[in-house]
């Protein structure tokens, strides 16, 4: 007998278009949506977003989860939360990377997946 998940099985793509949607929703800005599927072990999508302040990324950090526990999609961890600089938000299949302006230029995610490719929002 196989066991029922309590969590969505929803296509990746499909998820991190629909995560950004949210993250455009609570005015995160620059967002882009990448395929790392071939690249990383560890998950299949990275979104990196930023946020105008501390307290603008913990927002969209918690209008994440909040939306995410609506929808069951599954939560494996967050890190990053009480700085704000950068807020990393693990929904198993997809990353979120949340960040201050100056933090994202300086960690430069995109340019460490430069070779994904890009997958466009329905934003």
């Amino acid at each position: 007998m196989k066991k029922e998940s309590k969590f969505s099985t929803m296509v990746t793509v499909d998820k991190a278009r629909l995560l950004a949607g949210w993250l455009d929703e609570k005015q995160g800005t620059d967002i882009v949506i990448m395929d790392v599927s071939g690249l990383s072990s560890v998950t299949d999508a990275t979104i990196v977003v930023s946020a105008r302040g501390m307290k603008h990324a913990q927002a969209l950090a918690d209008a994440l989860l909040a939306r995410a526990a609506e929808n069951s999609l599954e939560f494996l961890g967050m890190e990053g939360y009480q700085s704000g600089e950068w807020v990393l938000v693990d929904l198993n299949d997809v990353l979120i990377h949340i960040f201050q302006a100056e933090s994202r230029e300086f960690y430069n995610i995109e340019g460490m997946w430069s070779e994904a490719p890009r997958i466009a929002s329905n934003a």
